[in-house]
């Protein structure tokens, strides 16, 4: 399901077009003084980082000058803060990914904004909250917009700027993996690969809040003792190379820790069968992403003597199918901002680029063995 169509205007074009689920343009452009909290406002000029075709995302994307709309009754005004470069958002623009707005569309799904209008029918949202997205496709590499007071949801601001730019996606994401496919408890453990990925090291840091064991799989590289130390200091219990899995040295770990009910696979490929054959009987494995671009293939003993079950796991869907009601969304937002507070959940590594610098950062985000996430800074 999409949400409903607006019409962007964009100044270097003459016609208007439709985009999907991109919502209403905007920027930093915008004078606060200049605008009040009636509708029927004049558009006033912004920027934001659209692309008109699906390409390579240092091709196709661009700084554009677009227009921002009037301010609905139940519209807010959002100052865009700060939003991340994610794998979900270069797909969207290479046009690989799940769903694909209309174009030309604004890149980014995830980040975090500062309310600075409310029209005079929103009841949920004050002046001043900061707000993340509810569902993808919002279009956050913008420096503000003008959005309905149902499409963002309010997070304390007492969190660090980054942390609630990286909230909604790669943290929900390992909240409700570890929440919903297995009754985990303290003494429990859980294997996963793209241990190092923005979901890998939520996991690590909400599983030793919960007292959860984790065996950490990350693909071998020449700094692979200095990465190790790093997930370790964020709670990891194990870390261990991709081909640790397949030798002996395995069931010396499993000597001292439990077989995993649950693994968790962002990878695919011949990692998810590694993982699969670990489980214990009944165990699930959990598939959110597939960065080897390979299918998984499931032995046919792990099915028929273990039991296993193989699940797919999408945030954006379960956000979707959770969208008639808040409160799970909620209460998983003030789960994690409480651990956040507590100094147990933290961003992962960033680097802040001006958007002015978007080049740079989309093109560093797209390298392998990236070791920091490139966020925007409005």
């Amino acid at each position: 399901m999409w949400l409903p169509f607006y019409t962007i205007y964009s100044r270097s074009q003459t016609t208007c077009r439709r985009a999907a689920a991109l919502l209403k343009l905007s920027t930093d452009h915008v004078n606060v003084s200049h605008l009040s909290h009636s509708a029927g406002l004049s558009a006033k000029t912004c920027k934001a980082l659209q692309f008109r075709k699906h390409g390579d995302p240092s091709q196709v994307v661009q700084l554009d000058d677009v227009d921002l709309p009037p301010i609905g009754a139940k519209d807010v005004l959002v100052k865009m803060l700060a939003a991340p470069i994610n794998p979900s958002d270069i797909n969207m623009i290479q046009g690989t990914y799940a769903i694909l707005p209309d174009l030309p569309a604004v890149g980014g799904n995830e980040g975090v904004g500062q309310i600075l209008e409310v029209g005079s029918q929103v009841k949920s949202l004050k002046t001043g909250d900061w707000v993340i997205p509810r569902d993808a496709g919002l279009g956050t590499w913008r420096t503000a917009a003008v959005v309905a007071e149902d499409d963002v949801i309010s997070l304390p601001s007492d969190i660090p700027l980054l942390s609630a730019a990286t909230l909604g996606v790669n943290p929900c994401t390992a909240f409700r993996m570890l929440s919903d496919f297995e009754d985990l408890k303290p003494g429990d453990s859980v294997i996963q690969n793209a241990a190092n990925s923005g979901v890998g090291q939520a996991v690590i840091q909400i599983a030793a809040a919960r007292g959860i064991n984790t065996i950490n799989v990350v693909r071998d590289r020449p700094e692979f003792l200095q990465l190790s130390n790093k997930l370790k200091a964020i709670g990891a219990s194990h870390v261990i190379k991709e081909e640790a899995l397949r030798r002996p040295e395995i069931k010396e770990l499993f000597k001292t820790c439990p077989k995993p009910k649950l693994a968790l696979n962002g990878v695919g490929g011949k990692s998810a069968t590694e993982l699969l054959r670990h489980l214990q009987v009944g165990g699930s494995m959990v598939t959110y992403g597939g960065m080897a671009k390979q299918p998984v293939t499931v032995p046919v003993s792990a099915l028929i003597f273990k039991d296993v079950k193989v699940r797919g796991f999408w945030v954006t869907q379960w956000k979707r199918n959770h969208s008639h009601d808040d409160r799970a969304f909620r209460a998983m937002l003030d789960e994690l901002c409480s651990l956040i507070r507590l100094g147990k959940l933290t961003a992962p590594a960033c680097t802040e680029v001006g958007l002015q610098e978007y080049c740079k950062a989309l093109d560093t985000a797209m390298q392998p063995f990236t070791s920091a996430k490139q966020v925007l800074i409005m």
